[in-house]
């Protein structure tokens, strides 16, 4: 089952400066809408608005519910968030990370039961690191940790997956991987995904759609090829390019 995003006029303000004004976005179901744009345009603060991890204006909905009118575990349970810098809890074995996507789920005060450990379980195993159930998260390399941390947001089941750079700190081989992997599961489980997205190049590789924000504001929406043209990336990176489709 597929899940419809939409926010109108979605807008962040903290310490009297303006980092997101009047964001008017759809991503429709099962797309892959990529954000992109110069640092400090506003994709992280877009992306933790949406999950409700900073205050905000504005209205967002999934599927016509209102996500400013649930509870902080009922919003979990339909949006999940990869950071760009995931916390990692000191002496922490991978699985137990993983297992605390379920938090959502689980009454106040309740424990993980046997369905929870296999939706944990699934989801490593989905993302390829079963193997690594049992080690230490500190002690994982960039792709491995990566791989986990987006194990614990499948293990969420949420029905939006935000993603912030998910391909920051990993290496050309690491990248493609992750966003096969992330596409995988785009089309085997019907997410709909929005990802901030630093490479231009992978963006439009795998992104359905891009929007690109400059300044907190959206100034631009479409195709990959629709929106990546010279005269747009001179303007808003400063940067002269040749685009080679």
């Amino acid at each position: 089952m597929t899940t419809q995003l939409a926010v109108k006029r979605l807008g962040v303000e903290i310490d009297r400066s303006v980092l997101l004004s009047g964001v008017d976005l759809t991503v429709a179901p099962g797309e892959w809408l990529g954000l992109i744009g110069p640092n400090g345009a506003g994709k992280t603060t877009l992306l933790r608005a949406v999950a409700g991890v900073v205050n905000s204006f504005g209205v967002t909905k999934v599927d016509g519910d209102d996500l400013d009118t649930l509870s902080p575990r009922e919003r979990a349970r339909r949006v999940a968030l990869v950071p760009q810098r995931p916390i990692v809890p000191p002496g922490m074995d991978a699985f137990t990370y993983v297992l605390l996507g379920r938090t959502p789920h689980l009454r106040y005060f309740a424990s993980e039961g046997a369905h929870d450990v296999t939706i944990a379980r699934e989801a490593l195993a989905e993302l390829g690191v079963g193997n690594l159930s049992g080690r230490d998260i500190s002690t994982l390399s960039g792709g491995e940790l990566q791989r986990v941390v987006l194990a614990r947001a499948l293990a969420q089941q949420p029905e939006i997956l935000l993603l912030d750079e998910p391909t920051s700190a990993l290496d050309v081989g690491n990248q493609q991987q992750v966003l096969e992997v992330i596409d995988g599961m785009r089309s085997a489980r019907g997410l709909t995904v929005v990802a901030a997205i630093h490479d231009l190049t992978l963006a439009a590789q795998f992104c359905d759609r891009l929007a690109l924000l400059s300044d907190g504001e959206l100034v631009a929406t479409g195709t990959p090829r629709q929106v990546l043209t010279e005269e747009t990336i001179r303007v808003h990176y400063d940067a002269n390019v040749n685009v080679i489709w």
